[in-house]
């Protein structure tokens, strides 16, 4: 196994771009070798590369979260900006509801109400329990748009109300984190934006590029490492993604991260052996720290709109997902799916990607959704 330490954090302005190592140690330290679940050691050869690129002299101490700076515009303005296509679609079909002074809450307009609802992709039963409260709160009335649209928008932030949508950190060690989801979903930039996100707060992050069979995927992963300027683990190409997902809790243990962040090969629901290639994962990684992983977070693409409810009910099932990231929610006009993936799954959702930069993921926040996506 061979360590680099980067002599000088180098910032690349383009993500196409790799980070350079500036060094390398000349000792190589020995590494653990896990057992495959027939008993057989691992091949030399698929002992995974420890790419260190943090500089250490800037690096910030573990401990607990502190509050992220807030951007300029604020989360409000940014979930708006990232919606707009779909609060634009929205804003469009239902202001064409109303006249000048006011309409009457009549079957028809509830009728036409649920079927603009239905073009966001939230599916029948949230655009039904939407339109229901309206029916509820608003009929034989003659109301504006302001006036629906708030109530819309109180109804929307109830059903999308969850406890929690912070990572469930251990008590001691490393927090491990498996990130799983189709092909295309978003999944490499999720993380990177996720251990951006993270290292930002104070912590500690060591990322596994457990994506062995796609070299872009790792290449991709290395490049948001010296970016951010944190360590990852890599494999050789078609590497057992298990011996790179051991290795990284390894390395986690050994450095005293807070976080190690694994991703995983993209792969649809219905491939079983892929899915059982993530219990293998999810049993190695066990072996080092007996709780682990911690958390399970399946990326979802908002372009896919209720395709992504079969993807979120194949990997709930196989993988034991504890979260959702919602990503391109700003390429899409399909931002209500969101609504069903809350409703059918009980998984709460943890971050939405709101832009291709690199500080453009957030804590999802029901509140700031729901008054975006109905915003004028």
């Amino acid at each position: 196994m061979a360590f680099w330490r980067s002599k000088k954090k180098k910032e690349d302005d383009a993500l196409g771009q790799k980070s350079a190592a500036a060094g390398e140690v000349s000792e190589k330290q020995p590494t653990s070798q896990p057992e495959t679940d027939s008993g057989e050691s691992r091949d030399a050869n698929s002992t995974p590369t420890i790419q260190a690129t943090r500089n250490e002299s800037t690096a910030k101490a573990a401990g607990p979260d502190p509050e992220p700076k807030p951007s300029s515009g604020g989360l409000f303005s940014k979930m708006r900006g990232a919606l707009s296509k779909t609060r634009q679609a929205l804003s469009t079909d239902i202001r064409d509801l109303f006249k000048a002074e006011g309409t009457l809450v009549d079957d028809d307009f509830l009728k036409e109400l649920f079927s603009r609802l239905i073009r966001t992709d939230m599916g029948v039963a949230s655009a039904e329990a939407i339109r229901d409260d309206v029916a509820t709160r608003l009929r034989a009335r003659v109301v504006s748009l302001e006036e629906v649209l708030e109530t819309i928008t109180q109804q929307t932030q109830t059903m999308l109300a969850q406890e929690s949508t912070g990572i469930q950190y251990t008590d001691s060690g490393p927090t491990v984190i498996l990130v799983v989801g189709v092909n295309g979903s978003g999944k490499t930039t999720s993380i990177g934006k996720l251990a951006n996100h993270l290292h930002q707060s104070g912590r500690k992050v060591v990322l596994g590029a457990g994506d062995t069979f796609r070299a872009a995927a790792v290449e991709q992963l290395t490049v948001w490492a010296g970016r951010i300027g944190c360590e990852i683990v890599t494999g050789k190409p078609e590497a057992d993604p298990a011996s790179v997902a051991y290795q990284t809790v390894d390395r986690a243990l050994a450095i005293g991260a807070d976080i190690a962040i694994i991703d995983t090969a993209g792969r649809l629901q219905t491939q079983v052996n892929l899915m059982q290639q993530l219990e293998k994962i999810r049993r190695v990684v066990e072996k080092k720290i007996d709780t682990a992983p911690h958390e399970v977070l399946l990326v979802l693409d908002a372009t896919a709109g209720q395709n992504a409810i079969s993807q979120a009910q194949g990997f709930s099932d196989a993988a034991g997902c504890t979260g959702i990231v919602l990503a391109k929610l700003d390429g899409s006009a399909k931002g209500g799916v969101i609504l069903p993936i809350r409703e059918k799954f009980q998984l709460p959702v943890k971050f939405v990607g709101l832009g291709e930069g690199v500080d453009d993921i957030a804590a999802f926040d029901a509140a700031a959704f729901a008054k975006a996506l109905f915003a004028q």
